[in-house]
């Protein structure tokens, strides 16, 4: 899948969003180190702490699949009012770090995106063994 292809493909996820209190739709896709593709909506809660953020929805859907490494995120707010609104917040830049993200793509409802390293959106981050990522017995 291109870069291209994912941010369409997290805009497009974006329009399954559940944000009546925030107006803010997000989208997100996730790649997995086998090429695999899952993408997911915010969906919001009028009890705020138990709303979930798109990226947090792309991922534990890959993870409950069995992955346990993501390679690429893209992300895309379809009501940013720029790219520099669009970006995942803390809670979500230490998931995406705990499966090993290398890139973020970061994008609004249409035109230019942002291309990532991980390091760039979190440095000094916590991390975890790649080993210990596998279910324990």
């Amino acid at each position: 899948m291109t870069t291209e292809d994912l941010v369409a493909t997290a805009r497009r996820a974006a329009s399954g969003s559940y944000s009546p209190f925030s107006r803010y739709r997000v989208g997100a896709a996730v790649v997995t180190e086998d090429g695999s593709v899952y993408s997911s909506a915010n969906v919001e809660n009028s009890s705020y702490p138990v709303s979930q953020c798109a990226e947090a929805n792309a991922v534990n859907y890959a993870i409950s699949q069995g992955h346990r490494r993501i390679t690429d995120v893209a992300v895309a707010c379809l009501d940013a009012e720029d790219l520099d609104g669009a970006y995942p917040c803390g809670r979500c830049r230490q998931i995406l770090n705990e499966f090993g993200v290398e890139r973020v793509m970061v994008a609004t409802a249409e035109g230019d995106y942002r291309v990532h390293t991980f390091g760039e959106l979190l440095p000094y981050a916590f991390t975890l063994d790649p080993d210990e990522r596998e279910p324990t017995q």
